[in-house]
């Protein structure tokens, strides 16, 4: 059953009222007949315009310090309609205790030595996917834009630390936005530059050719990854090749000095990793990075094997071996839009990340005493906006989410009430709906407390409301979180039509149903 107490109240108290009419004769008209017709009461609807005015982003806060964000992007989203996108990830790897190249449990004679050979390094980014129709393979099902499109990816050695407190006050949380700037260090460490990034269902297994001391081949292994012990289907996988002498310089070469000795110290030695996206297509990919299955989260993956050599050239032993670094700690998604100029017609964008989002008035002052003066009981309030199926709908989001601008300092933003009283059923919803020919057509947003609120008098404060593409992070996680936090990692963008479409059909409207007491 839907709980919620004040429309229980209501309808308690007009349950009430409705028992001391059917006890009053004279209250009825035709009580003879088998329809009995209620003269004290009326339900009705009206339809209110509202406004709704573009509103592009700055920035966002984008890292995972305060709350998880799990997908990050990685690509190139580019629409004539909309902002291009570029997406770049920055973040911290995670190493294991005591590395060590030559383990100290292999000890060999005077005469022997140990010769080191990396047989490949990359990084590895696992792709999210669903089965195919035949169940003999994989889809990718994170990636918006055509499989024939591809973008461009470097990835440097970052030089910005990055630490949980604030650096000019430690007492404070940090916070990484969309826009914040990572220093370079070095040459980019993929092996070719440039790399052309293509997604592919098909890359599902690589031949690693383990090396000798004289660069012939001992043998070839093949990495597979699997959704669980129990999957005989592998996985898809992108694996961007980096370079060799740079890593057994940077890491194989350290393994056993101060830079490896905790995470800390590393996380100082190497402060991150920067995968840069730039291109025109789009190719825009979502990578997930809290798997709980540790081979499912992106990594960078050395191997190489150990020839031991007596005098020189007799081979006593070939060991193979290979180090993992997850990308883990801290993490921040950054975005570089394009700002494009929308014109000033009867249309309203919304796009995800730093794209746009609209501001909407649902009514001013003089509407609101307006209603005010006719004491309607709200039954249900609808806000409804319609979708300009005329523009691209290719990447539309399943979902647009309403949340409140204070419009006072340090007030910032919050969640609105339905958003919590109706949390069980979806809270304010705003789920994408199609019409007969499964076109999509609109968006509807259930506000019935928080416009009931304002008419019953039991709140004096409408501050503008803001819609933008939803992200599940929006939602409030309890009745009491209702701070609202902008973070967003959903890329889709929809073209909207305003109230002052000439397509009266179309138009954005605030749909109240009431019941107001007849004289």
């Amino acid at each position: 059953m839907k709980k919620n107490i004040r429309r229980s109240i209501y309808l308690g108290v007009f349950i009430c009222l409705s028992m001391a009419i059917l006890s009053c004769e004279e209250d009825f008209t035709d009580i003879n007949s088998s329809v009995l017709t209620n003269t004290k009461f009326n339900t009705n609807f009206i339809n209110v315009d509202i406004t709704a005015e573009n509103s592009s982003l700055e920035r966002l806060q984008s890292d995972n310090i305060t709350r998880q964000l799990n997908q990050y992007l990685l690509g190139v989203y580019a629409s004539p309609d909309y902002e291009k996108l570029e997406a770049s990830i920055i973040s911290q790897l995670s190493i294991s205790s005591d590395l060590q190249v030559i383990d100290d449990a292999n000890i060999y004679g005077a005469d022997t030595t140990v010769v080191t050979k990396i047989d490949t390094v990359f990084l590895k980014l696992p792709y999210q996917v669903s089965l195919n129709s035949e169940s003999t393979g994989y889809d990718l099902d994170s990636v918006i834009g055509s499989n024939e499109s591809s973008f461009t990816l470097n990835v440097y050695r970052s030089n910005t630390y990055m630490s949980i407190y604030n650096q000019l006050d430690p007492s404070k949380i940090n916070r990484f936005y969309s826009d914040d700037v990572f220093e370079k260090t070095g040459e980019p460490l993929n092996d070719e530059l440039n790399f052309n990034f293509k997604p592919s269902a098909n890359d599902t297994v690589l031949y690693i050719k383990r090396r000798l001391h004289d660069d012939s081949i001992a043998t070839i292994d093949s990495l597979e990854i699997f959704a669980s012990t129990a999957s005989t289907i592998p996985i898809p996988f992108a694996r961007i090749p980096l370079n060799e002498d740079t890593f057994k310089a940077i890491f194989l070469d350290k393994y056993e000095t101060g830079e490896f000795d905790s995470q800390v110290a590393f996380n100082d030695y190497f402060r991150g990793l920067i995968l840069e996206a730039t291109g025109t297509e789009s190719s825009l990919v979502s990578f997930n990075f809290n798997n709980t299955t540790a081979a499912l989260n992106p990594s960078i993956e050395i191997y190489y094997t150990n020839t031991v050599l007596e005098s020189g050239t007799t081979i006593l032993d070939t060991i193979t071996k290979s180090n993992s670094f997850p990308l883990s700690g801290l993490r921040v998604n950054t975005y570089a839009m394009d700002n494009k100029v929308y014109p000033n017609n009867d249309q309203v964008i919304i796009q995800g990340t730093v794209g746009s989002e609209s501001n909407i008035t649902l009514f001013d002052q003089t509407k609101i005493d307006e209603l005010k003066a006719k004491n309607y009981l709200v039954n249900d309030a609808s806000l409804i906006i319609y979708i300009n199926q005329d523009t691209d709908t290719n990447y539309v989001p399943d979902r647009l989410y309403l949340y409140k601008n204070n419009n006072t300092i340090n007030a910032g933003f919050s969640q609105i009430i339905d958003a919590t009283s109706e949390a069980s059923f979806g809270g304010i919803a705003g789920q994408l709906e199609r019409d007969n020919n499964g076109k999509v057509e609109k968006y509807t947003f259930k506000v019935t407390d928080y416009v009931s609120d304002i008419l019953s008098g039991n709140t004096d404060y409408s501050p503008n409301l803001r819609l933008k593409a939803y992200n599940p992070s929006d939602a409030p996680v309890s009745a009491s979180d209702t701070t609202f936090t902008n973070r967003s990692w959903n890329p889709k963008a929809v073209t909207l039509f305003k109230n002052s479409t000439t397509n009266t059909a179309k138009k954005a409207v605030l749909k109240i149903s009431y019941t107001e007491k007849t004289d």
